[in-house]
């Protein structure tokens, strides 16, 4: 079908509305859910703001802290720094897998994940990976001079020797709990 201007109506051609209809919708457009629809709005209300520009830098700043701490206490991290939200490390030359440092950082409260790198194995329990995110510290409220002790902290929990190893947890715990304390997640809250 032709449209007043020439054009084709692809939503009037029956082979292609069923082509669009099942392309857009449930997946980019859809829910019969209203507060998800109006939740899409705010969220995209927002991204339009100068606040969430100006947090959007600070993620990105503060990834990119977190990296160049990180790469100066001689952890590999994947393409030499981050331009994105996250920052992912390479372990391989450490000898260890993503999965065991995933777990020493969860000893001292820090949440991360192993995570698949470039040339990596297929078996996740291999992973020479560990992926760090900054979204929600950023939000939480901590600053550059926060992420700079986390580098420090996440450095010495994947460096560590075995043998001061309950000693070096307690401390990075403290460290880790002092930080969350002067940043509670909720106003009014101390943790």
């Amino acid at each position: 079908m032709r449209g007043p201007r020439g054009g084709l109506i692809l939503s009037r051609d029956r082979c292609w509305h069923k082509k669009l209809q099942s392309s857009v919708f449930p997946g980019v457009q859809g829910s019969l859910h209203t507060q998800v629809i109006a939740a899409k709005a705010v969220c995209l209300g927002e991204a339009l703001s100068d606040q969430f520009r100006q947090y959007g830098k600070a993620v990105r700043d503060n990834a990119r802290i977190l990296a160049r701490t990180l790469i100066e206490k001689n952890i590999d991290v994947v393409s030499g720094g981050t331009d994105t939200h996250m920052v992912l490390l390479d372990l391989s030359s450490k000898k260890i897998h993503g999965q065991q440092a995933q777990d020493a950082l969860a000893n001292i409260n820090i949440t991360s994940n192993k995570n698949p790198i470039p040339f990596d194995s297929l078996n996740p329990s291999e992973w020479a990976g560990l992926r760090l995110g900054v979204s929600a510290a950023t939000t939480r409220g901590l600053q550059a001079s926060d992420f700079e002790v986390l580098g420090n902290v996440i450095a010495d929990a994947i460096n560590h020797d075995e043998t001061d190893s309950a000693s070096l947890i307690t401390k990075h715990r403290e460290t880790v709990a002092r930080i969350c304390k002067a940043c509670p997640i909720y106003q009014g809250t101390s943790a």
